[in-house]
């Protein structure tokens, strides 16, 4: 097939800033016009905007996603040899943060439609030196929460949702109620890295909760431990969401819904040309959860993955392995209770997984050039 026009992106920040462009480019100058540069009016806006959009009683914004989960592992007072229990199918952000505070990661298996955290392994896995559960709403679609939850009941447990790749996505409880991934937990984190779905143009986070005493708790250890200026409660650290950033992701929250309506259009494009092939396996879609499709990421079945990433860039289009290697593998987190074999699903997962394109801003003629060049190369 011949080569489209358009370059492919994995992620298309440029054409996205196009369409909101001068709404962008205004936000910031006002914001250099005010030189309100840190905690200023754009911060408390943005703060107050995306409450009301969670429907979550508070927001404390960050600097990244990284230190939204150290903050709140500090806030809930989790102790050296502490066991913290996530999924070992995931970004590493999530189980370094939990290492570097001198904490105990314990990792446990995915589900193998849905990539979440597996809540049967998470059961197995509790100690009495339990203290959390980390779950990652992994490429834009909620864990089990309401099976989490009654866990964390159970068992007396912090649940720490890591909502960095499914902010906006919506958690359907057997209740029939309705809640935004980030705000069912005891605390929520998400990252606002630029290519995730809401996403600065710089590094940016947030936390949420609806305790008010935990918020109050954040906040301070956010600011160095202090709540009045030079009067440290707590040990903290400095970490806070710039105004330039807060007046870039104002504007681009507003379309947030639309920009998940769009990445589902995109998923319903590939599934539909993938659907029943005997070499791919689209996404599942969680019962409980809608999708906001920050990966779409196919399980390839018989086929040499390295050779259609090549043949796909000999095409111009990019494609991704999220993630290649395992959380118990890395070096870094090699441990004597973990060994190859130990963690089927996720191993099979990192062999076989490939993320195609996806982003607000694919259009027809783009899907249907990398769809027809993977079922080429996969026929």
């Amino acid at each position: 097939m011949t080569k489209i026009a358009k370059k492919i992106q994995m992620v298309d920040l440029k054409s996205q800033y196009e369409k909101i462009k001068t709404e962008v480019d205004a936000a910031i100058q006002n914001v250099l016009d005010n030189t309100a540069f840190i905690n200023g009016p754009e911060v408390k806006a943005f703060q107050s905007e995306l409450e009301q959009y969670l429907g979550v009683k508070h927001v404390i914004p960050c600097a990244n996603g990284t230190d939204a989960l150290q903050i709140a592992m500090m806030a809930l007072g989790l102790k050296p040899g502490d066991e913290v229990i996530t999924a070992d199918f995931t970004y590493v952000a999530t189980a370094e943060v939990i290492a570097l505070l001198g904490l105990k990661p314990v990792l446990v298996d995915v589900v193998p439609g849905t990539f979440d955290i597996d809540v049967k392994a998470i059961e197995k896995a509790i100690t009495p030196k339990t203290k959390a559960i980390v779950p990652v709403h992994l490429f834009g679609q909620c864990a089990d929460m309401d099976a989490i939850m009654a866990l964390a009941k159970k068992h007396d447990l912090f649940v720490i949702e890591d909502t960095a790749q499914a902010i906006g996505a919506k958690f359907k409880s057997t209740d029939g109620t309705t809640k935004k991934a980030g705000t069912i937990g005891t605390v929520g984190c998400t990252s606002f890295f630029p290519s995730k779905n809401l996403g600065c143009y710089g590094d940016g986070g947030a936390i949420f909760t609806n305790d008010d005493q935990l918020a109050a708790k954040i906040r301070k250890i956010a600011n160095h431990g202090q709540s009045v200026q030079y009067v440290h409660d707590e040990i903290g650290v400095n970490s806070r969401l710039d105004s330039i950033q807060a007046a870039i992701l104002r504007i681009k929250l507003r379309d947030l819904d639309n920009y998940a309506a769009a990445r589902n259009k995109a998923a319903s494009f590939y599934d539909k040309a993938f659907a029943n092939h005997s070499k791919l396996t689209t996404p599942a879609r969680a019962k409980f959860s809608d999708h906001v499709f920050h990966q779409y990421t196919l399980q390839l079945k018989n086929v040499d993955r390295n050779a259609l990433r090549e043949f796909l860039a000999s095409k111009d289009i990019p494609a991704m392995i999220y993630y290649p290697i395992p959380l118990h593998l890395q070096k870094a987190y090699l441990d004597p209770r973990y060994k190859a074999g130990d963690f089927p699903v996720t191993e099979q997962l990192c062999e076989s997984v490939v993320s195609l394109p996806m982003h607000t801003e694919l259009d027809e003629e783009t899907l249907n050039y990398i769809t027809t060049n993977v079922l080429e190369f996969c026929k």
